[in-house]
């Protein structure tokens, strides 16, 4: 009865002890000699010491000194990591692989050279994570910030059919081409919009120190400006008595609709929505969206990805509400046995001609060709699309400017012609 009572009490203080916290995995720097007696030295990912050396006796190393890797001052020395660096990564051990270096070896070698610190870590602590007994997707899936699921999910592909070389290769193609894209995207964007920011902060100058000068010397010639002389000495005053509400309310604005964007699904969407109904921008936002999902369908088709299994990754990669919402609804359609071309028309988001490129491609049963083929003639769609955007903007910007501070110099310079005309 008493040794009952005693594992009652133990069951009910084992319930009663709150949960241990799960240790965090650290860096270790190691060295030791392998089977051969060679001295050899790396990292390697471990809850404790005695952990990291237990998984060096199993592949085969006899540690001699381990020790936690001391971490950078300040909380971390590199640039924060780009999808860019992503695409080079992949690149780079494609090259290496391609080459018959072993992926080890070339994990090594294309962490050891990298610029970014931190990109160099990440490397190396994938590299730790594979030595210690995972697999190449499992120590990506690690970094979820870095390395989304469809770059997993094609390693991981990869990895069981052997044919790693050539999936990461379709990998770094995928990503080369979709950072290519953004870039444009974001080039031809980027720019009127800093046009904008300088026209606004020279004015803002001209009307705060430059226009009360000749305000001040206007006002000693006892006569009625200008209709658009005093026009623009009524914006400068206001931009001197109340400059501090114009410019934190334009701050302040900026900061809440970046706020919002961020933070509420529904602004998100409803921005993303609206900006698909702007001339031209539009245009590109949509192609650009319909080229993402064929080039990304097509690399998960290439890999034997199941098609309800991609679409999840395909509806991430679209970068558009109104196209990711298609998609997943086209998932659940096919998840039923509707051809894939049907639910793409049903949907009504789809250019016809990728409809027929897809339903050409599923009768032929090369698909992830015909894919392939929409994804190069849409983003040279969106190319041609951005030059053209990017001609139209550059003499519509000049004419803005010449307008606004043409318009500032003539209107503070009509009250000086009048007087010489009446002189």
């Amino acid at each position: 009865m008493a040794t009952k009572a005693a594992t009652k009490a133990k069951g009910r203080a084992a319930k009663a002890a709150p949960p241990k916290a799960e240790k965090k995995d650290d860096m270790y720097v190691w060295e030791g000699k392998d089977r051969q007696g060679k001295k050899v030295k790396g990292e390697l990912t471990g809850t404790s010491e005695a952990l990291v050396k237990v998984a060096l006796r199993r592949q085969g190393v006899t540690p001699t000194k381990v020790r936690k890797k001391p971490k950078p001052l300040f909380g971390g020395a590199g640039k924060p990591i780009t999808a860019t660096d992503i695409a080079i990564f992949a690149r780079q051990m494609t090259t290496m692989m391609e080459s018959g270096v072993p992926l080890i070896q070339a994990f090594e070698i294309v962490g050891q050279g990298h610029e970014n610190p931190s990109m160099q870590e990440l490397i190396l602590t994938i590299k730790a994570d594979i030595e210690a007994g995972g697999t190449f997707a499992d120590a990506l899936r690690r970094h979820p910030k870095h390395f989304d699921t469809l770059f997993c999910n094609l390693v991981e592909a990869g990895e069981q059919a052997g044919i790693l070389e050539s999936l990461l290769n379709k990998v770094a193609t995928y990503k080369e081409k979709t950072e290519s894209m953004k870039k444009k995207i974001k080039k031809a964007l980027t720019y009127p919009i800093a046009v904008l920011v300088v026209a606004f902060v020279i004015t803002a100058i001209l009307m705060i120190f430059v226009v009360p000068v000749f305000a001040d010397l206007f006002s000693g010639f006892g006569a009625a400006l200008p209709a658009p002389t005093q026009f623009v000495v009524m914006i400068s005053n206001a931009f001197v008595n109340y400059w501090y509400i114009i410019f934190g309310s334009i701050i302040g604005a900026g900061f809440l609709f970046k706020e919002a964007n961020s933070r509420s699904i529904a602004f998100n969407h409803a921005m993303q929505k609206l900006a698909l109904k702007i001339p031209v921008v539009g245009d590109i936002l949509s192609k650009s969206s319909v080229a993402r999902f064929a080039r990304t369908l097509s690399t998960m088709f290439a890999a034997g990805t199941p098609l309800v299994e991609a679409m999840e990754s395909v509806a991430g990669a679209t970068g558009h509400v109104v196209y990711a919402e298609a998609v997943l609804k086209m998932r659940d359609e096919i998840a039923t046995g509707t051809a894939l071309a049907t639910t793409m028309r049903e949907t009504g988001v789809w250019p016809n001609m990728v409809v027929q490129m897809v339903q050409i491609g599923e009768e032929s049963g090369s698909i992830d060709k015909m894919l392939g083929k929409v994804a190069d003639f849409y983003e040279e769609e969106v190319d041609a699309l951005i030059d053209a955007l990017s001609s139209l903007m550059e003499p519509m910007i000049m004419a803005f400017l010449g307008v606004v501070i043409g318009g500032l110099v003539v209107a503070m310079y009509l009250p000086i012609f009048k007087m010489g005309s009446v002189l």
